[in-house]
């Protein structure tokens, strides 16, 4: 094998391995991003006199955004925390624990928030009514600035 090609393929090994160590934001951008023009949008919608089946409609499409934005957000936590800690010392560990975690590392500041988002995201995925869908569409109401936040002090420690 001649070494010019050795050379490009132990380039190409030390790049790949470079990626791997840096925490790809963007889907967590744009959930971040997209759940604010959903909420803005949802706003408008509402006060423009929506009928109560768009409104139902519209906090379905609300509540669908908060799960991704959640999941993304915590996942994204998770993974900056692997990458400049151990994998060991978040994998397998309850959420509270990697919510502790993180705000030890200043990446979010209030566990109990956090978690009280993790309980609306569960509910969500796993409850199908009225009274649970109007509960956990107050507490995704709430949830725009956390992601903004985390989504922050994820972006300036990248």
């Amino acid at each position: 094998m001649p070494c010019a090609e050795l050379a490009s393929k132990s380039d190409f090994l030390e790049r790949k391995a470079n990626v791997e160590k840096e925490l790809d934001l963007s889907s967590l951008r744009n959930a971040v991003l997209f759940y604010q023009e959903a909420l803005k949008a949802y706003g408008e919608l509402v006060d423009g006199g929506a009928t109560a089946t768009q409104r139902e409609l519209l906090r379905s499409g609300l509540i669908q955004t908060f799960e991704t934005t959640y999941e993304l957000c915590w996942k994204s936590m998770k993974r900056w925390l692997e990458m400049n800690f151990s994998p060991d010392e978040v994998n397998g560990v309850t959420r509270r624990e990697l919510y502790r975690i993180c705000a030890e590392n200043s990446l979010i500041d209030d566990v109990d928030q956090w978690m009280e988002f993790h309980q609306a995201r569960n509910r969500a995925s796993h409850t199908y009514n009225e009274a649970v869908a109007e509960e956990v569409f107050s507490v995704a109401g709430r949830f725009l600035p956390y992601a903004q936040d985390c989504l922050k002090q994820l972006e300036e420690r990248a």
